[in-house]
């Protein structure tokens, strides 16, 4: 990974390789880290990579950053959490350019999560913006070329059930799914552990050169990132299916035993991760619900599993 000591200047148009800068959004929290990364590729016609939120200063910001006689031509969004997609209209008013993604906020998401949404689960975690709809939907393979770029849409569902990264000759903009600074956020019914790591090995297959996530600075280790993300959900599998063997428990009372040492405030997300496992474990035939599936459920290991 690049070793950047210090956050990147919010606003501030900076070049990360030839044909592409990287905007910081003033929008840093536990959640987006320094702030949500917006990218800009290309020298004439731009391709601007997850505006952010609906913020009119970092709206001036992109603008202003836009060379002499160029324009953008492409408004890309990775998924629709509120720290990527909602500044993608108010650009796309400001500029004629179309916003393009995977689809709305339900699109892609599993038959699962949408039975859990049904049911009357709510998102945790980042905030959902469920009017997002993008002008033209990026199907998984879909490619976009201008004079001086190439990018292919990869789906990932996972983090969401609508991501996508964006494939650039061997670099790739990772969206939330891949990041330096931490692990992915994974919180049904929006999140699903069972896509993300389908996800995880689909990406791990390719010889990437670098990532540039949503939030962080660009990964210049790709493959060993995701190998470590692919073995620390392990790990935590593994402590679940562990504190199932002394009797079924709830997703609430596995995150107070795994997750021992961290403040009580962050347990409700603990708990949320915990239950993403056991929907996925519950998929998988190794644990089941005591009752029907849900985050309050208790849960046991299955006979033989």
């Amino acid at each position: 990974m690049v070793a950047e000591e210090n956050p990147p200047v919010p606003g501030l148009a900076e070049t990360l390789a030839p044909g592409l800068r990287r905007i910081l959004a003033p929008n840093p929290s536990p959640m987006t880290f320094w702030g949500t990364n917006t990218y800009l590729l290309g020298t004439r016609d731009i391709a601007v990579i997850d505006p952010g939120p609906e913020d009119p200063v970092h709206l001036e910001a992109i603008l202003a950053a836009l060379p002499a006689g160029a324009r953008v031509s492409h408004i890309i969004v990775t998924h629709a959490h509120l720290d990527h997609a909602p500044l993608a209209r108010p650009l796309a008013r400001a500029t004629g350019a179309p916003v393009l993604g995977f689809g709305d906020a339900t699109a892609g998401r599993s038959a699962v999560m949408t039975a859990l949404a049904k049911s009357g689960l709510g998102g945790g975690g980042k905030g959902v913006d469920r009017g997002f709809s993008p002008d033209v939907l990026l199907a998984d393979g879909a490619t976009l070329e201008t004079a001086d770029w190439r990018l292919t849409a990869l789906h990932t569902p996972g983090h969401m059930g609508n991501h996508i990264c964006l494939a650039w000759g061997d670099a790739l903009f990772s969206g939330d799914h891949v990041m330096g600074w931490a692990s992915s956020l994974v919180s049904p019914p929006d999140g699903d552990l069972t896509d993300f790591m389908a996800s995880c090995t689909r990406l791990a297959a390719h010889p990437w050169h670098r990532f540039y996530p949503g939030h962080g600075a660009p990964i210049e280790t790709p493959g060993a990132r995701l190998d470590w993300l692919i073995s620390h959900r392990l790990s935590r599998e593994a402590e679940i299916l562990a504190g199932l063997t002394s009797g079924p428990l709830t997703a609430a009372a596995l995150a107070a035993r795994i997750y021992h040492d961290v403040p009580p405030a962050l347990l409700p997300a603990a708990r949320r991760n915990v239950f993403a496992h056991l929907v996925d474990l519950t998929g998988r035939g190794r644990v089941a619900p005591l009752s029907v599936l849900g985050i309050d459920e208790t849960f046991s290991l299955v006979a033989g599993s």
